[in-house]
């Protein structure tokens, strides 16, 4: 009798907000099954700065994404093959997502040429040349062996206007099945196509559309978080999940801040990816409710408190403020102790959203979060706007929420 086929990507929502467009689900995939919403740690070329993979399993962390470019040139694809791909290469047991490269084309913008063939880049490592096509990349994806796969698109600043964004747009459509033609491990990994358009409302809704045609088993939303207003982003995102289906994961790229993370889960976005949490740590700072922690400043070196005496992470377990003050950017361990914490709060911030949806009490969820976060300042207009547009109403007098009441703790 043969072995059942284990499908590479099941999404099985299992919660619903009555009110916004939140929603609580699992992910199977072939390496872990990913609750949702899920912030993915960023780590780049397949390591974390600073923290083990044992470390992430003790933060229950289920989901890394990696970079197919940077993974391309360094080890490079003959090592991964000879590894047997990047699980076994980096020890990670569970899930993995790569980015294509796409990104590179602006991040790398002066490194790189782009055409309908794909996009040149200049090695910033040997100065090199390096021709990362559709099929490229997706060649190199194969190799690393991540669960969910990414096409490469053709992407533009998010502040960019005119014939070029539409550009960019077809081809990142007709990118797409060139990388579907190339896929060779469609049994074992998923590839998300990418919604572009930039700011345009309707460049985003023929994008969807093309897309829809396609058979995929998730789909990403790109080209945001990039320097445009927040107004355009939230709007930019609404459109989005309005139009792709309900019954496939959505993935927003490139977003971290607490804030937005609880905004977009409103809206409708289950995936998110950030450096924020990780490079942040790198310069000393400590993400908590009200936003970070500066731990150079000097008000901390007497401060005999753990960064966050709600948090179960190891590092406020065991050290204080003041020892972290005196250690940052100074000593190379700081940078671990700070992403170890960093990235427990996404984890935790991600649970108590889960947590709050399948209760249905999302949008008082988002209530005291807003005010725990923004403290004596006002709720952004965008922020109220936002959330108005998925019916939550948030609390313009801070008075009127006892301090008792809430339910969200530092």
């Amino acid at each position: 009798m043969s072995a059942q086929k284990v499908h590479p990507l099941t999404y099985k929502i299992i919660a619903e907000c009555s009110v916004s467009k939140a929603r609580s689900g699992i992910m199977s995939l072939r390496h872990s099954d990913v609750e949702t919403p899920v912030f993915m740690p960023v780590g780049t070329t397949g390591t974390l700065k600073g923290v083990l993979p044992d470390q992430l399993l003790d933060l229950d962390c289920k989901i890394l994404l990696s970079n197919t470019y940077h993974l391309g040139l360094r080890p490079g694809i003959d090592i991964l093959e000879k590894a047997g791909g990047l699980h076994k290469f980096m020890a990670w047991p569970r899930a993995l997502l790569t980015d294509s490269g796409g990104f590179q084309m602006v991040s790398l913008l002066k490194l790189a040429e782009i055409d309908e063939n794909g996009v040149n880049f200049r090695s910033p490592f040997d100065n090199s040349e390096c021709m990362l096509t559709p099929e490229h990349s997706i060649q190199i994806q194969n190799v690393i062996g991540a669960d969910i796969i990414m096409q490469l698109d053709d992407v533009v600043k998010t502040t960019t206007t005119g014939p070029r964004v539409e550009e960019a747009m077809h081809r990142t459509i007709r990118w797409v099945d060139r990388c579907s033609e190339a896929h060779s491990r469609d049994e074992e990994q998923s590839l998300f196509p990418i919604v572009q358009g930039g700011l345009n409302p309707e460049l985003r809704k023929q994008c969807v559309a093309g897309l829809l045609e396609r058979p995929v088993r998730g789909y990403a939303v790109g080209g945001l978080s990039g320097g445009e207003s927040k107004d355009d982003f939230w709007r930019t995102v609404n459109i989005c999940t309005d139009l792709l289906p309900k019954d496939k994961p959505r993935y927003l790229m490139g977003v971290g801040f607490a804030a937005d993370l609880v905004v977009c889960v409103a809206l409708g976005i289950d995936m998110f990816d950030c450096v924020f949490p990780t490079r942040t740590a790198r310069f000393g700072c400590a993400l908590v409710i009200s936003g970070q922690l500066n731990l150079k400043q000097k008000k901390y070196s007497l401060d005999m408190r753990p960064i966050d005496e709600k948090c179960d992470c190891s590092t406020c377990k065991t050290y204080t403020r003041s020892y972290l003050h005196h250690i940052v950017t100074v000593e190379p361990v700081a940078c671990s102790l700070l992403t170890v914490h960093n990235i427990s709060f996404q984890l935790r911030l991600m649970r108590q959203m889960r947590s709050a949806i399948q209760k249905n009490e999302f949008p008082k969820f988002v209530q005291e979060f807003m005010i725990k976060h923004f403290g004596n300042d006002p709720i952004p207009k965008w922020i109220t706007e936002a959330m108005a547009a998925v019916n939550i109403q948030l609390l313009e007098d801070k008075d009127l929420m006892n301090e008792n009441d809430l339910t969200l703790r530092n």
